[in-house]
């Protein structure tokens, strides 16, 4: 049962009703996790910003769906693995077993490996990675840009991780 409420887009008003007016626009539906943030319009704001600015980034967005599984994965996201394999599947066309490697933090691509590996690792270290860590990641070819991206990838996802973990954010995407 969700520890938090997921409102309604129809009964809102404000911020929180310009917001998900926005979201709807974007995705043609305000899924459960925004319907959750939208109780705090700073947090959901601060979301879809990040998300935003993200997805100009060097980064691809094929790439941040593998991170956001890694990274989910790592903090036993049930919301954040379904929503994130659903959209690999669907919207970014992945494979499905590059999908499921990718939790892992594997991938048949060394630099792609690369990068998940570095987000898992940023993980478990909680961000306090050292020199060998980030070199494995250049060797890899892995630019400065890319990895500052990553951490910012990984940022995100902690944010929704907890955000759903904590609110028990009811499914509204197939369960992985």
């Amino acid at each position: 049962m969700a520890r938090l409420t997921a409102l309604n887009p129809e009964e809102v008003t404000g911020k929180t009703k310009d917001l998900f007016n926005a979201v709807q626009a974007k995705l043609g539906v305000v899924p459960n996790m925004m319907r959750t943030m939208g109780n705090s319009p700073a947090v959901l704001e601060g979301y879809l910003n990040l998300s935003g600015a993200l997805s100009h980034g060097k980064l691809s967005a094929k790439t941040g769906e593998l991170i956001a599984l890694a990274v989910s994965e790592s903090n036993s996201c049930d919301y954040c693995l379904a929503a994130h394999t659903f959209i690999g599947e669907k919207l970014i066309k992945a494979d499905p077993e590059v999908l499921k490697a990718a939790r892992l933090g594997n991938s048949a691509d060394a630099k792609t490996e690369a990068i998940l590996q570095l987000a898992k690792t940023l993980i478990s270290k909680g961000g306090l990675v050292n020199d060998e860590d980030v070199n494995k990641a250049k060797n890899a070819g892995v630019s400065d840009a890319e990895i500052a991206e990553i951490i910012g990838h990984v940022a995100l996802n902690v944010l929704t991780n907890y955000f759903n973990n904590v609110a028990n954010t009811e499914l509204d995407f197939p369960t992985v």
